[in-house]
């Protein structure tokens, strides 16, 4: 199980993805949605493929949820809860390949932050800066899904939370 310290977290959300290819930059959408309403003491900020442009939030956080589309098999709109070290890398040519999960992977272990992935099945990634309608209904629960998170860990630590690629909520 990963561990760290529950008091004074200092929690930044961030939102990734790409939104000139319609539902790869839900992140972006999501962390827009979430800054009309941010969790009390979070930072929230739009990284979208630039993330080793942002390692210096999430160096300096001790928990870093990241909103990004993810393809765990679900149907499109589902939503899923994962560590970054548990994630899956594919094969990357260039740094902005990489992700999260590559990028605190190479960070030294002494700066590594707590790194919940929020990921969106997505149902269309084609060149579109709209969201599929199925996607864009995943907002509202995604944006839920992260207060929840920082309610349960503000509540009971980091051991409130399943290990590992949990599924969420399916679209229904």
């Amino acid at each position: 199980m990963i561990s760290c310290n529950t008091e004074n977290l200092r929690i930044v959300i961030v939102g990734l993805g790409n939104e000139l290819l319609g539902d790869d930059g839900v992140g972006l959408h999501a962390v827009r949605e979430l800054r009309k309403n941010p969790p009390a003491g979070v930072q929230v900020a739009e990284v979208g493929t630039r993330v080793f442009h942002a390692q210096h939030l999430i160096e300096d956080a001790d928990l870093v949820i990241a909103i990004d589309a993810v393809r765990g098999g679900g149907r499109p709109g589902s939503i899923y809860r994962l560590y970054a070290e548990n994630a899956h890398i594919q094969r990357s040519y260039s740094l902005h390949d990489m992700g999260i999960a590559g990028l605190v992977r190479a960070m030294p272990e002494d700066s590594k932050p707590c790194v919940i992935i929020l990921g969106i099945e997505p149902e269309t990634i084609d060149y579109a800066i709209e969201l599929s309608p199925t996607v864009r209904s995943a907002l509202k629960r995604v944006v839920s899904a992260a207060h929840q998170i920082i309610r349960d860990i503000r509540d009971s630590g980091l051991s409130s939370l399943n290990e590992g690629l949990l599924h969420v909520r399916d679209n229904k």
